[in-house]
């Protein structure tokens, strides 16, 4: 039988006895059909059976391989892949042969599936910290501390995966958080530099600071002010390190050491400081949550103010040191719309693209304004949507588009249709989304005013952001309440715990 438009095939299959004898009645030869097209596929000699020596080999392609067991390699040690090897124990898997075969990005094959960013030179903004906006992301700058980012090593940058096309650099990913490069903003951010006031103290060695502290702690008395000028010279990144060395070399516990000869305030800064980012921050959550009372104001400074990786990061360092996840613990000690908005601050999936639809932010404050001042009662639940999905540049465009619709901000309308710690917890959401260092030199101005000093707060907004924004904080400081930070400091606290708490403001303004 043969197929109109394609010729005879020689060799074909042979009519088989027992197969289907004609049928009278069948269709006619129509006329009109399809006439043989000039070049269509030649006469196969042989038909079906196997073809002498298969496929030729391609240029540029899988080279033949010797026979052997198993499955068969197709020549990866001979890839014309540059800048991209894969290790031998991938070789012979077929489905990572098939994914070879289109090469794609390196970052597919590095742990959880995230791009890490390249790493930066030092004295830049150090890894594990926290963005502050105009700024850039946070970077790390050495293996195995704080935030997940650092590169992994022995896997190159891939190719294209479309090598016909020119690669656009810095082309924007619909997703950050997937491999793909980040998003071009629409109004580049300035990068002002560094804006921390503790960086990487040149040729720092372990070994040698846990000398220091070992000598400032033996005998009678402690030698405070060799603590101070020490950690208050390194960064989080150069102080961790010192829990290990100091294991090592004397075969004792740092922390149990400085817990025996500091006290109060001084040893809880002191301790804060030798932690990682998303351990102290992990901790802090538990202290927030455990007890009578839960401390509110600080779940939401910390859910509302780190980055989707420091907010994994935190989830995963809690669940490690508590036997019980962020979530649960949240869900067993808040309740209502509150409890909502902590879990969906607690997801740590927030768009993180840097462009703005300004149309799409004209929606989304037409929504709120929807939601809220434009009709009877509150849709809460439109409001968690909003501020707990979009980016922080979209957020911004949305407040100043709210602004403009309804000539109020979005802060006053919430207070005007919210209550309770939902209202505390939306307004401060808007308010570090819309301005991070002005929310946490708000913080540090409410913790020190009046009779008592809120030291947990002081403490720990002091270190988390002495690698990120403190310089911007202290001018927003001083820009709202007309004294420098460090005035405050200083006439707040004493002693040895003001000395530390002075190191890491840097200066007065």
């Amino acid at each position: 039988m043969s197929y109109p438009g394609y010729p005879p095939q020689a060799g074909a299959y042979p009519p088989q006895p027992g197969a289907y004898p004609p049928q009278a009645g069948g269709y006619p030869p129509q006329a009109g059909g399809y006439p043989p097209q000039a070049g269509g596929y030649p006469p196969q000699a042989g038909g079906y059976p196997p073809q002498a020596g298969g496929y030729p080999p391609q240029a540029g392609g899988y080279p033949p391989q010797a026979g052997g067991a198993g499955f068969p390699t197709f020549g990866l040690d001979n890839l014309s892949n540059p800048g991209f090897n894969l290790p031998a124990h991938f070789i012979g898997c077929p489905l990572l042969l098939q994914s070879h075969a289109n090469p794609i990005s390196a970052a597919m094959f590095t742990p959880g599936g995230y791009p890490h960013p390249a790493p930066q030179p030092p004295n830049q903004q150090p890894h594990g910290m926290y963005p502050q906006p105009g700024g850039q992301m946070p970077q790390p700058q050495g293996p195995g501390m704080g935030y997940p980012g650092q590169p992994m090593p022995g896997y190159p940058r891939a190719p294209s995966p479309n090598p016909s096309m020119p690669v656009y650099p810095q082309a924007p990913s619909p997703n950050p958080s997937m491999p793909g490069g980040g998003a071009i903003p629409v109004s580049p951010a300035i990068n002002r530099g560094f804006r921390g006031t503790i960086k990487d103290f040149p040729g720092a060695d372990p070994l040698r600071d846990v000398e220091v502290l070992r000598k400032a702690m033996k005998g009678f008395g402690t030698d405070e002010q060799a603590i101070i000028d020490l950690l208050g010279s390194r960064s989080n990144i150069q102080r961790v390190p010192m829990l290990a060395a100091f294991k090592t070399s004397y075969g004792k516990d740092l922390v149990k050491d400085l817990k025996s000869e500091l006290s109060g305030n001084f040893e809880k800064l002191v301790l804060a400081m030798l932690k990682t980012p998303a351990q102290l921050d992990a901790y802090e959550l538990k202290e927030a949550i455990k007890g009578a009372g839960t401390d509110e104001a600080c779940l939401i400074e910390i859910l509302s103010s780190r980055s989707n990786a420091e907010i994994r990061e935190i989830n995963m360092v809690y669940k490690t040191e508590n036997k019980k996840s962020l979530e649960d613990a949240i869900s067993g000690d808040t309740s209502g719309h509150f409890r909502r908005l902590l879990i969906s601050l607690a997801q740590g999936n927030r768009d993180e693209r840097e462009t703005v639809d300004i149309s799409v932010a004209k929606q989304d404050a037409q929504a709120l304004y929807a939601a809220g001042e434009n009709k009877v009662g509150t849709d809460e639940s439109k409001f968690n949507a909003i501020l707990c999905a979009r980016s922080k540049p979209h957020l911004r465009a949305v407040f100043h588009e709210y602004q403009q619709m309804c000539g109020r901000d979005l802060e006053k309308s919430i207070d005007r249709e919210m209550s309770g710690d939902l209202e505390s917890g939306m307004v401060a959401v808007v308010k570090c989304i819309k301005n991070t260092p002005a929310y946490f030199a708000e913080r540090l101005y409410k913790a020190m005013k009046g009779a008592g000093t809120k030291d947990k707060t002081l403490i720990r907004i002091m270190v988390t952001r002495s690698e990120v924004d403190m310089l911007d904080i202290r001018q927003e400081y001083v820009k709202t309440y007309g004294k420098s930070l460090h005035t405050d400091i200083s006439g707040d606290t004493s002693g040895d715990y003001k000395k530390l708490l002075l190191k890491l403001c840097g200066g007065s303004d």
